[in-house]
């Protein structure tokens, strides 16, 4: 088979220790990267970036985010979909504060702002965890939808309530707003997965991550050799609220153009985004795009085959949708806790050794 690691030996620690050590894995990263920022923009259209891209890209970042946080840290948390609010909000005021400034600037600095705020929440995972945190986060959740709702100061007295995104570009290239062409939205969204993925997996490769992972096995343990549990938790909470807030401010000023808090930054956000990162798998950057790419492309599946295909009326479709996520979930949690992300490390291993027997 292709998959082999015959001739490919290393020299040196680093080159051990590199992200993609076997060098047919390196090839088809480039690979993907060169398809995804030199082929899709030049063939994408608008339908293809509004039903498939410009969602797994967006849900990937806030995947990534809530992995960092659940998965690698053990800190359960259930206030996504607020903390999305969140930086979608602070985009919005930025943009309209400094319409000069970059769209770049203005996301960035939404996910620090959103970076501080899940670390004010995340102070009580210094004293409490597992049920009682969820229950917390929980409170986050509906506490920032109401305050979103309930301030007019957060969408500019505004009488509906709603907020628009402004025209905005970038190098003279329109990225918000209805004019926004798809493969200028799309490419801007790829970049901030492209670096918010590569952060990541280096921040989970080093001595943070460590630090998160000792935390989450067991934080007593973690404490007595050294780690801080202070710095730990809270660092975790900022780093996944920064790339959720990125998440949001995408998800807001690039992709739907207007936002009623209550309607697209609910509890049912919160539980999309921890739907992926079980079904992907916890503790995997890789699990990650895997649980966004299947629970955005699997609406689209159903309503091709259902509806247009079988001709099944479109509440039926949904319901359905619904049952197989749910299905799905037991299923991972009970045959195969890691997700997607280790039946994947699975098929590489029987590769790597085929045709003897593993």
């Amino acid at each position: 088979m292709f998959y082999r690691e015959a001739g490919d030996f290393k020299t040196s620690y680093v080159d051990d220790s590199q992200t993609f050590p076997i060098k047919f894995d390196r090839y088809r990263y480039y690979a993907v990267l060169a398809v995804a920022f030199g082929i899709i923009p030049f063939i994408i259209n608008d339908y293809w970036a509004n039903a498939l891209l410009l969602p797994f890209l967006i849900y990937a970042i806030a995947a990534i985010g809530l992995n960092i946080l659940v998965g690698y840290c053990g800190q359960v948390s259930l206030g996504t979909g607020g903390f999305m609010a969140v930086g979608a909000y602070a985009c919005y005021k930025l943009m309209t504060a400094f319409p000069d400034v970059s769209m770049f600037i203005h996301v960035i600095l939404a996910g620090g702002i959103t970076a501080i705020v899940g670390v004010l929440f995340g102070l009580p995972s210094l004293r409490i965890k597992g049920f009682y945190l969820a229950v917390a986060t929980l409170a986050a959740q509906f506490f920032l939808v109401w305050l979103f709702n309930r301030v007019p100061w957060f969408y500019n007295y505004s009488a509906s309530g709603q907020i628009n995104a402004p025209e905005r570009d970038v190098f003279g290239i329109i990225i918000t707003g209805p004019n926004a062409p798809a493969w200028a939205t799309y490419l801007f969204c790829l970049i901030f997965l492209a670096v918010s993925a590569l952060i990541a997996r280096n921040l989970t490769r080093g001595t943070t991550g460590r630090t998160w992972m000792a935390i989450r096995d067991m934080d007593i343990a973690a404490e007595i050799i050294g780690v801080n549990p202070l710095k730990a938790k809270m660092s975790a909470f900022a780093v996944s609220s920064f790339f959720i807030g990125i998440a949001g401010a995408l998800f807001f000023a690039v992709y739907l153009g207007a936002v009623e808090v209550g309607e697209v930054f609910g509890i049912q956000k919160s539980f999309l985004v921890l739907f992926m990162i079980i079904i992907g798998g916890l503790g995997s950057i890789f699990g990650s795009f895997a649980g966004a790419a299947f629970l955005v492309l699997l609406p689209v599946v159903l309503k091709v085959v259902g509806v247009d295909v079988l001709g099944w009326p479109t509440d039926i479709v949904a319901h359905l949708q619904l049952v197989i996520v749910g299905a799905l979930i037991i299923v991972f949690l009970i045959l195969e806790p890691h997700g997607l992300a280790q039946l994947w490390r699975v098929a590489k291993e029987k590769l790597r050794l085929w045709p003897f027997p593993h």
